[in-house]
């Protein structure tokens, strides 16, 4: 993997690398396993433009019926794009927002059932079968947050469905997640064995008594997918995956088939109309029931719960002390629909306290919550033993970062200080050049992923901030890259489908390891502009995508060595990205 001089070169090939996703298939800790207080990645986030809304045809009776082989359960499996307005614990307001996941049909009038998380909130839901080339509507019919489950209502009829696997599940079974992960508008399939029949259903942002754990991979916008055996049958929903340990998991059928009969009625189980996760401060001082988003007109609408606000107590008890939604679920479980419920909220944008009913008396403000000593949502550990921490709003300005190192806006043409090398694909796949004041970097290759390094500089500290521009298809990723070395360095890798990775690279080993994976809505999806900025301060390494900070690890692994950026292809190309300038400076 030697490094070549860019010194003679006005034009060169070069390629960047989601080494997140294209080597490591996703990372560990992207979305979360039962038990863990990681908040859930479960749809890819993409354009915040809406889809045009194709005219509905029902289909044809040649592709209508019940499925009965795993190749035909391509025709009955959706992908579903879910927009609105969220507020969100890590990445705030996220207005007019994107997000995608997948869902299976079970009704040939067009019901189908996909994770309550991936449409519940959403003013618009838009679905696509494998071979639709638009869009069309679908209506959300019912939720069950407890339960992480939803049906929602296609456009037409005519439909080919899924039938419910009928026997016990065993230990063992052939299974299969089918679905559209990563936002990605190709239909995937991935195959494995059932390893436990009844796992531990407890997360923090659902309740399920009962649920199945497999091995077939799974990726980000898998959720709401089905686990099906070998002839097309349903055993579950898809709704968590650890890439990093091998474990997925889904809704079994035996608690889900019960929950959904309700839902395809219309009725709303275990939902006070609020998508939410369970979270905590530090040190323990504050947890709650964090609200994404409200749905118009339920109980939680009603009483004047909104986006933003953490549901604290419930008939006066702390909910999600042991960072799980069990005992809010739990309380609801044990009321009808209609019963007025105590609650307490904290609006964490003002720091009001509010007291109120659902089904009752609306909120009102009581007090204030004294954050003097907590203001920051918890510390996680990922599966590697690394800590993340999330401290709010970062604004780059030039002016105010430090000492200097380097810095170019590439109007003087010369990339005589760089070096490039290429981990993946040839070097006759992309070109690289400096024209009209920004650094052009387009590739024809696919899976190439291509490193482009200051040689002169090396910095045990530096921040990194760079502006990319999109201009080729959507397939694509960028990277900024510290310490690089000869045994490896950090790579902080944003895709353009709305996820990003933190890398470390340990050359002795040849060995990518996603020290922690997420999805947000702050970045710019499509041919759009983004500003990205990567800081490596002692062990501390911190992500910022538009002017916020994403993520914050903690690893010493390396301590010094070269900066760089990097682009990357993921399939479909060409990928043309525009650098407008980087700066390295001190933190």
């Amino acid at each position: 993997m030697a490094a070549k001089s860019l010194k003679p070169f006005v034009y060169l090939v070069v390629l960047v690398l989601v080494v997140g996703l294209a080597c490591s298939a996703g990372g560990g800790g992207d979305t979360p396993v039962p038990v863990q207080t990681q908040p859930p990645q479960p749809v890819q986030t993409q354009a915040a433009s809406p889809p045009t809304a194709a005219p509905v045809e029902p289909a044809t009776p040649e592709s209508s019926g019940s499925i009965n082989s795993i190749t035909d359960a391509k025709s009955a499996v959706i992908q579903i794009q879910a927009e609105g307005t969220f507020v969100d614990p890590e990445f705030g307001l996220q207005l007019n927002s994107a997000g995608r996941g997948s869902g299976f049909i079970i009704d040939p009038s067009g019901l189908a059932v996909t994770n309550n998380h991936v449409v519940t909130g959403a003013a618009l839901i838009k679905v696509r079968q494998a071979d639709d080339t638009q869009w069309r509507n679908a209506r959300l019919v019912a939720v069950s947050e407890c339960s992480d489950l939803a049906v929602i209502d296609l456009e037409g009829d005519g439909y080919p469905y899924f039938d419910w696997y009928s026997d016990p599940i065993q230990v063992g079974t052939e299974m299969y997640v089918a679905g559209y992960p990563l936002g990605d508008p190709e239909y995937t399939l991935t195959k494995g064995v059932i390893s436990k029949a009844k796992a531990d259903g407890e997360t923090n942002w659902a309740s399920v008594d009962s649920v199945i754990e497999y091995d077939a991979n799974s990726l980000p916008g898998n959720s709401g997918g089905p686990v099906l055996t070998s002839d097309g049958k349903v055993l579950g929903v898809h709704y968590a995956g650890n890439q990093s340990t091998r474990q997925a998991f889904g809704i079994s059928k035996d608690i889900a088939v019960s929950v959904i009969k309700r839902l395809e009625s219309g009725e709303n189980v275990d939902s006070v109309g609020i998508n939410g996760q369970a979270v905590g401060t530090d040190d323990g001082s504050l947890t709650g029931i964090w609200v994404s988003s409200v749905q118009s007109g339920s109980p939680a609408d009603t009483a004047g719960i909104k986006a933003g606000d953490i549901l604290y107590q419930m008939e006066n008890l702390v909910l999600a002390t042991d960072g799980t939604m069990a005992d809010y679920c739990d309380i609801l479980r044990t009321h009808s629909p209609s019963d007025v419920l105590s609650v307490s909220v904290i609006r964490w944008s003002t720091g009001e306290i509010l007291e109120g009913k659902l089904n009752g008396d609306k909120l009102v403000s009581t007090g204030y919550f004294d954050s003097t000593s907590s203001n920051s949502t918890p510390d996680t550990t990922t599966s590697d033993g690394t800590t993340t921490t999330n401290s709010g709003t970062y604004n780059f300005d030039a002016s105010s970062s430090g000492d200097i190192a380097f810095a170019t806006d590439f109007d003087g043409g010369d990339l005589s200080d760089w070096v490039y090398w290429t981990v993946n694909g040839s070097e006759d796949d992309f070109t690289l050049a400096v024209e009209n004041g920004v650094l052009h970097w387009e590739t024809t290759g696919k899976n190439n992923w291509t490193y482009l390094f200051n040689d002169q500089i090396t910095m045990p500290d530096v921040r990194i901030d760079t502006s990319v521009e999109n201009l080729g298809v959507n397939d694509n990723s960028a990277s900024l890259i510290c310490r690089y070395n000869d045994h490896g360095w950090y790579e902080f890798n944003i895709a353009n489908d709305g996820t990003w990775t933190i890398l470390r690279f340990d050359a002795d080993n040849n060995k990518y390891t996603a020290l922690y994976t997420g999805g947000s809505y702050n970045i710019n999806m499509g041919k759009d502009t983004n500003e990205y900025t990567a800081v490596c301060d002692g062990d501390q390494l911190s992500l910022y995508i538009n002017g916020v900070e994403t993520r914050t690890i903690s690893d010493r692994t390396f301590k010094d060595g070269e900066a760089g950026i990097s682009v990357s292809s993921f399939g479909a190309t060409p990928v043309i990205m525009e650098f407008d300038y980087v700066v390295f400076s001190l933190p």
